[in-house]
């Protein structure tokens, strides 16, 4: 079995960022991994046509990587298509995503069913009338449409009892049993862990350090390295 990488929620916003340098560095210390973005690589990716630096610069280091990419949707990036696939190599999953040994790969946000106001909001942005009404319009309109809802994400949340932003229990459950999966991988919630007794992997979101899930054979691990300005210091994050 390959070896594989999963990430998420690094919420990407300069190439200048310690995020940014800490994803050079993690895929340039794991070059035969096989690479699993699951969703909100960007803080906001406002189309394939996107030319900023940050844009083309991803752009660079996923064409770059020697072993296979794949990508899902999060519900910052829930822009990417067929044209950034076919610029950086990368293949688009559906959300979920079944491996062949068992695993299930979700963004996660599709489990917070508790927060009934953003699964209608997913539904409406996840929508192709939607997107393609976006798309439509210009770069410039969609950067300040997509700052627009940054904030009001922000607004919102701040007010929202923190149980309704997490997974729901019976959701995961119920998505493991329809999948017949081993286990689950997923971001979104920024509450990285283990959950053994529900045979699930959180990844974190990169704020002071970046997480990731090393999986090797049927071994799945729990990690994240420092973000200061050198990230070639990586402390395990024990499991549990």
């Amino acid at each position: 079995m390959n070896k594989r990488l999963y990430v998420s929620d690094l919420h990407l916003e300069s190439v200048d960022s310690p995020q940014f340098r800490g994803l050079v560095w993690l895929l340039e210390s794991h070059p035969e991994h096989d690479l699993y973005l699951l969703g909100d690589i960007v803080e906001l990716w406002i189309g394939d046509d996107d030319d900023a630096p940050l844009a083309q610069a991803l752009r660079q280091v996923l064409r770059a990587r020697r072993s296979p990419v794949y990508l899902l949707h999060g519900n910052r990036d829930f822009l990417y298509g067929d044209k950034f696939c076919s610029e950086t190599g990368a293949t688009l999953l559906a959300d979920p995503h079944r491996l062949d040994d068992g695993t299930l790969l979700s963004h996660g946000d599709g489990l917070c069913t508790d927060d009934t106001a953003y699964q209608q909001f997913r539904a409406m942005v996840r929508s192709p009338a939607w997107q393609q009404d976006i798309l439509a319009k210009s770069i410039e309109e969609r950067r300040a449409f997509g700052q627009a809802l940054r904030q009001q994400s922000r607004q919102t949340n701040a007010n929202k009892a923190a149980n309704i932003m997490d997974v729901n229990a019976t959701a995961v459950a119920d998505l493991m049993q329809q999948h017949e999966a081993r286990q689950l991988v997923h971001g979104h919630t920024h509450r990285p862990g283990v959950h053994a007794d529900e045979r699930r992997y959180v990844l974190g979101a990169w704020e002071r350090c970046g997480w990731f899930i090393e999986q090797d054979g049927d071994a799945l691990a729990l990690h994240c390295f420092s973000l200061a300005p050198h990230c070639g210091n990586e402390t395990p994050h024990p499991n549990g």
